[in-house]
């Protein structure tokens, strides 16, 4: 289940292997700040593109809802069921119900911190899909999909209860993501989805007392690593999980793209019986490229807590530097013209393209022509051709991928 915060995204989780697509609208989700988000006017093309691949759509109304919310509640149903979207994400009682009202198939949140089969039979009322608390080990998520097999606990469609976990991304140090830190110190609320991330912050603690600083190891006490479990998804499977939930809606598209490609591919060694330790250091090598803060197994594998990050920003060892945009593609010799607005680019040098409908593409340039003559260098003003599969639109970016300061020597 892939994360979408952008067409750019969007488009990027279905090349890669997705087979479900998780996203908001509006202001009413739980990434409304870090988020483009999309308009309600999205809702059909998102509808469109993901059925053409057989891919599931789901809204994401999960924040906490106010009175004044409810008719902007009321209207995102109304357009997302006249898109044929597959389903809501919900936590709140009312949007649950009103979805219910309209025939919409409901997904539990892990905002409602579910943690025992008795509340999983509640929701089953109303839900097909349940997203269970974060901070359970895959001890106790196996003993509920266990008990929901052997007291057949169905949903509304009358199917087998589906029980979803988050498997890679963002941890929060607040309990399955309730947090009041920024509310308290910028009057903007985590709860609907404008948290200010204060818990990744640099703090000094002091005993208010005596006056003493507190020794503290790690300067980053609030901020936890990334969540990832490619290397122990033969442990997910086992206990009877049904959805990967992958985070990462305020994520790029180079992002979405690596992170579904890697757990595609993982997965789908895990059902074929090829899933090896040398495949997990590679998969483990390209997660390593984009946006992280280090790595941790979550509470899964019933590690205490303490897995802090050591530096306030991205541990990736690659990063995109923007090189231009795109001016025109010949189909006819799938050659791609762009024309350079920053830096220099070289013959070798691995580049990515974006765009809304091209979604996140990355190759090697083998070769080029610079301002229609045949060469190895190109420099700011300069209009390049370039041999490429897909299509380029005059929307995508081009970016030039480096290595950063965390790549290995």
């Amino acid at each position: 289940m892939a994360p979408a915060g952008s067409f750019e995204s969007l488009q990027a989780a279905l090349d890669n292997g997705a087979d479900s697509i998780y996203f908001g609208v509006e202001q009413l989700n739980m990434r409304a700040r870090a988020s483009i988000n999309f308009g309600l006017g999205d809702l059909p093309e998102i509808s469109r593109r993901c059925s053409e691949k057989g891919v599931r759509t789901y809204l994401t109304l999960n924040t906490i809802i106010y009175d004044h919310d409810l008719s902007i509640v009321k209207t995102l149903l109304n357009k997302a069921k006249e898109a044929k979207i597959s389903a809501v994400i919900a936590m709140d009682q009312a949007v649950i119900t009103m979805a219910r009202e309209l025939g919409m198939e409901v997904h539990i949140s892990t905002q409602i911190n579910i943690t025992n089969i008795e509340t999983v039979k509640f929701y089953a009322m109303f839900a097909d899909t349940i997203v269970l608390s974060r901070e359970l080990s895959l001890r106790q998520v196996k003993k509920i999909t266990e008990q929901i097999e052997k007291e057949q606990i169905k949903g509304p469609s009358g199917r087998l209860i589906e029980i979803e976990i988050f498997g890679h991304g963002a941890l929060c140090m607040a309990v399955s993501g309730k947090c009041y830190l920024s509310l308290h110190s910028h009057n903007s609320s985590a709860n609907r989805g404008a948290c200010k991330q204060n818990c990744r912050k640099k703090y000094t603690v002091i005993d208010q007392e005596s006056g003493f600083e507190m020794e503290i190891d790690n300067e980053y006490i609030m901020s936890p690593k990334d969540l990832c479990t490619i290397d122990f998804l033969d442990q997910i499977a086992d206990a009877g999980i049904k959805v990967l939930k992958i985070e990462g809606r305020g994520r790029a598209p180079e992002y979405v793209a690596k992170v579904i490609k890697c757990y595609r591919n993982a997965i789908d060694s895990v059902e074929n019986d090829t899933y090896d330790k040398e495949k997990v250091i590679d998969w483990m090598l390209e997660l390593e490229k984009v946006y992280n803060r280090g790595f941790w197994s979550g509470y899964y594998l019933g590690q205490k807590l303490g897995e802090w990050s050591k530096d306030p920003g991205s541990h990736a060892t690659q990063k995109k530097v923007y090189i231009g945009k795109g001016m025109h593609y010949f189909p006819k010799t799938n050659i791609a013209e762009f024309k350079i607005e920053a830096y220099d680019l070289s013959v070798g040098d691995t580049v990515l393209v974006t765009g809304p409908t091209t979604g996140a593409k990355e190759l090697e340039i083998k070769e080029m022509f610079v301002n229609d003559e045949k060469g190895e260098n190109a420099t700011k003003g300069d209009s390049i051709t370039i041999p490429m599969e897909f299509r380029v639109r005059p929307s995508d970016k081009l970016y030039k991928i480096v290595a950063t300061e965390f790549a290995q020597a």
